[in-house]
């Protein structure tokens, strides 16, 4: 992924350099900052397509950053994955909850690391056609979901959603009655190569029940969830 720009934000300067050193090696063009305020503003600077933030970090750490940068509409969907040696299920589901996009461990290892940013990249707004229909626009009711410009519209109502929000609710009104799987909507949304906590899924479609209401997306228990055929 060259030409790609990545934003490396953690206080501890050693960490930053060695994730620096490896990725320009990839042909990355990669800027630091070492605190949250910092990288807030360098994300608004240089509009980066990708942020490996540090959950703990001096005065805003990288959960508020997050949820301050989604707030934006300009980096709902930039994307963003979580660097930290935390451990506590809690954790990463608070970031997933934030708009997190993936989610990273320490110690890194140089290998995985850029494996796990190349996936990223790749998926970055591509819908392939395994995942959903390649036309421009879903409809389903009173629901337009524009798959080039990443907009959701409800009843003529805008709402913003993650990445992972847009992803995940457009593969299920992509065949409306089809039951998809959790392990189906994993690998169609994160890829069958990242391995992200049990409780993922249930968390991003709790956010979109509240975003876009509780009646839309059916469970399937035990099995997975989908949206009822209007036919």
């Amino acid at each position: 992924m060259e030409n790609k720009t990545i934003l490396i934000a953690d206080d501890e300067i050693d960490i930053r350099e060695f994730v620096k050193y490896n990725l320009v090696k990839e042909g990355y063009v990669v800027h630091t900052a070492s605190n949250g305020a910092e990288t807030i503003e360098k994300t608004k600077e240089i509009k980066p397509d990708l942020i490996l933030l540090d959950i703990m970090m001096p005065d805003i750490d990288g959960i508020e950053v997050c949820r301050e940068l989604r707030e934006l509409p300009e980096f709902k969907s930039t994307l963003i994955a979580f660097l930290t040696a935390r451990s506590e299920d809690y954790s990463q589901i608070a970031g997933y909850e934030a708009g997190g996009d993936d989610y990273i461990k320490k110690p890194i290892r140089p290998k995985v690391l850029v494996s796990r940013i190349s996936a990223l990249l790749r998926r970055k707004y591509k819908y392939d056609a395994d995942r959903i229909e390649p036309d421009k626009y879903l409809i389903y009711g009173d629901i337009i979901i524009d798959l080039e410009k990443y907009t959701f519209t409800k009843n003529k109502e805008a709402i913003v959603l993650t990445k992972k929000e847009f992803e995940i609710i457009s593969l299920l009104i992509s065949k409306p009655g089809k039951v998809f799987k959790r392990e189906e909507i994993y690998n169609k949304t994160w890829g069958a190569n990242l391995i992200v906590g049990d409780r993922t899924i249930d968390v991003h479609i709790r956010k979109l029940r509240e975003k876009i209401g509780d009646d839309l997306i059916k469970t399937i228990k035990g099995i997975g969830y989908k949206v009822e055929d209007l036919f």
